[in-house]
């Protein structure tokens, strides 16, 4: 199991930029040949990587992936995220929403309230926006920490509801008649709660799972309403 999650760690830090390798792999996990061909077996067979003419690769969800099992085998969190890039993580959201038919807006900025906001990912997919908190923690969990967390993004998710008539054209919901706004923290692993105040954690490998109950499980949820009100002049608004 030590050898495993040393050839890991070996892969998460050596396919940053693309394939390695097999026998770079092996001397920088330290390990044997016998060790290291059945390590990239075992991680082969579950998915995690590929081989291909002597050659190591592995996408942003197989990284992640790698991250989760390293972190299941008994490897240091905060090690284990240093290899992760921070556009992995946001990749990998994106990726699960686009797929399920929703728009994503990437790092979506506005004002409001004096302030200046900015949401990771926003999900759209009518009448639902996700507003989703990508938490690359370095430091492991905490309960402190997830609280803190989701009553940052509780707040920063009203603040965009609050401002929405303001940027229903930069966010492209001009055909939209509602929208159903939900706050969502999205971690790497599972955290030692799954909600707080009705704001779902989920790890980002389960969201997949996330959306598709979402639409039965929206009314149980934290959530902003906002309807579109025609005004004079063809101007448009959403309100409570």
């Amino acid at each position: 199991m030590a050898a495993e999650k040393d050839v890991i760690a070996s892969i998460l830090r050596l396919t940053k930029t693309g394939p390695v390798q097999e026998e770079l792999l092996r001397k920088d996990a330290r390990v044997s040949v016998q060790v290291m061909e059945e390590a990239l077996r075992k991680l082969s067979n579950g998915g995690f990587i590929r081989q291909h003419r002597g050659l190591v690769e592995a996408s942003p969800s197989q990284r992640v992936g790698l991250a989760v099992q390293a972190i299941r085998l008994g490897a240091d969190f905060e090690r284990v995220c240093k290899f992760l890039e921070w556009t992995e993580f946001e990749s990998i959201a994106a990726r699960a929403f686009q797929v399920n038919g929703f728009r994503v807006l990437k790092n979506f900025r506005f004002k409001h309230a004096g302030r200046r906001w900015e949401v990771d990912i926003l999900g759209c997919r009518e009448p639902l926006i996700v507003c989703a908190d990508c938490k690359h923690w370095r430091h492991g969990w905490s309960r402190a920490a997830v609280v803190k967390a989701v009553e940052a993004q509780t707040e920063r998710t009203r603040a965009f509801a609050d401002a929405l008539p303001n940027y229903y054209a930069k966010a492209r919901l001009t055909e939209w008649k509602s929208a159903t706004i939900i706050p969502l923290i999205l971690s790497l692993v599972p955290g030692p709660f799954k909600f707080h105040n009705n704001v779902p954690i989920v790890p980002v490998l389960q969201l997949q799972d996330f959306i598709n109950e979402l639409p039965l499980e929206v009314d149980s949820l934290a959530c902003f309403r906002k309807k579109r009100v025609k005004m004079e002049q063809n101007l448009t608004d959403f309100s409570k």
